[in-house]
């Protein structure tokens, strides 16, 4: 006898709704049911999980009746209205989007890094943004041998953070501009195929855009460290899938290399990657589709004593969204932090 978990998918059709469910099924998570919602525009479509078609759902206010878990990634507006209806119902409303991560009453997980925040929900849990989560999957462990004063970090954002239709839209655009033709610039405010720029979120007055600012609280509260000098830059590059990271960090006293590099080989979800002879360090091609944070290029700030420098690629989609949801899945199955009864079966 084991137990399974009833599962519903909030955002099922999207690039992070179709990763969670391979995700499910390639980590055994034990689903007794899955529910796969989305907008009624959605809705009748089939998906695949194990061998099954599953008929996609509109969601609506009976959705969430007899489900443990929700995995949402539907975007801000869609979690706001449908997160309560689904703690009533008596399930763990897991988020993908930005809604409540920053709540005070919200745990903000990364499993690698404070799984222990999760025995504090109320219903809810957040999934931090991408950039934060592949960062703090590389970070934390150094961080444990030795705090960090300061970071400064530089992204370097491929197309899927903007979603599947973004991802298209730049194979679109690259076949145009190819082609001599105007690129089609609906998703994204200019064309990324062959081009890069700032992240398009807004700016606030420090100059700062929204990307940019997730980094920096996100990154305080899931370390909970609220006094953390973050500065980041934010950029959109023309790169299909898989985000990489520029990490600056500065410590108290210097940090040997070859200290870090031994911290970082064992650390859980991560993977070192370096040739520093073939100069051959994480690249998103080697990332995408991947479960690791691929880390490389640590080296000394030759700036400052106290100074460490490393790269970055990770897959936005996989451990910067999906695997990192259903990795909080996991945490709260295995450790009895379930809301509603579970169903046992054979």
């Amino acid at each position: 006898m084991s137990k399974s978990y009833r599962v519903a998918i909030l955002g099922a059709t999207g690039a992070v709704g179709t990763e969670l469910i391979q995700l499910l099924e390639s980590r055994s998570f034990p689903v007794a049911e899955l529910k796969l919602l989305a907008s009624a525009r959605s809705a009748g479509s089939q998906l695949l999980f194990k061998g099954e078609n599953i008929t996609v759902e509109a969601v609506d206010e009976q959705s969430f009746n007899q489900v443990d878990i929700v995995l949402a990634s539907a975007g801000g507006e869609t979690s706001k209205r449908w997160a309560a209806k689904a703690v009533e119902a008596g399930a763990v409303f897991i988020d993908n989007s930005s809604a409540f991560r920053m709540d005070a009453q919200v745990p903000l997980i990364v499993p690698e890094v404070n799984p222990e925040a999760a025995a504090s929900h109320q219903g809810i849990i957040a999934n931090p943004n991408c950039t934060t989560i592949l960062m703090a999957v590389a970070i934390w462990p150094l961080y444990q041998v030795q705090p960090i004063r300061r970071i400064v970090v530089s992204t370097y954002q491929s197309a899927s953070g903007a979603g599947a239709r973004a991802m298209e839209e730049m194979i679109t655009q690259a076949q145009a501009i190819l082609q001599g033709k105007t690129p089609p610039t609906e998703i994204f405010p200019y064309p990324l195929a062959f081009n890069l720029f700032p992240h398009n979120s807004p700016l606030d007055e420090s100059g700062y855009c929204q990307e940019e600012l997730k980094m920096v609280n996100e990154t305080r509260k899931i370390f909970g460290v609220e006094e953390l000098r973050i500065s980041a830059t934010c950029v959109r590059v023309p790169v299909l899938r898989a985000h990489s990271e520029a990490i600056n960090l500065e410590f108290d006293q210097p940090f040997d290399v070859a200290k870090a590099r031994e911290v970082l080989s064992q650390a859980p979800g991560v993977e070192l990657r370096e040739d520093w002879k073939a100069n051959y360090f994480p690249m998103p091609i080697d990332a995408t589709g991947r479960d690791p944070v691929l880390v490389g290029r640590i080296r000394q700030d030759i700036s400052h004593r106290c100074g460490l420098e490393l790269w970055l690629s990770g897959d936005q989609v996989r451990k910067g969204a999906a695997l990192n949801a259903v990795q909080i899945a996991e945490l709260l199955v295995a450790n009895n932090l379930l809301r509603s009864s579970l169903v046992a079966s054979h």
